[in-house]
């Protein structure tokens, strides 16, 4: 339960911090230049908002994948005893 609370607690600080960076590319970067300052905090924001989808999906596929192992080494580990 401590471990799920640590980690709980470091993807909370990293969403956090996600408010504050710069997620651009150098074409993005000079387009929210032209776009002005509040355009361009937007632009940055939807960029990040489309980060955070792939990754949530890919880390869920991750933690089901490793439980599923997880839970035949358990299983193989029964059998052999």
């Amino acid at each position: 339960m401590k471990k799920l609370a640590f980690i709980f607690s470091i993807t909370l600080l990293f969403l956090v911090q996600a408010n504050t960076a710069d997620a651009q590319c150098s074409i993005c970067t000079k387009t929210a230049s032209q776009l002005g300052e509040k355009q361009g905090k937007g632009l940055n924001g939807g960029i990040i908002y489309l980060m955070f989808t792939p990754l949530t999906i890919a880390g869920f596929l991750g933690y089901r994948w490793w439980r599923s192992e997880k839970a035949l080494k358990d299983g193989e580990a029964e059998k052999n005893n």
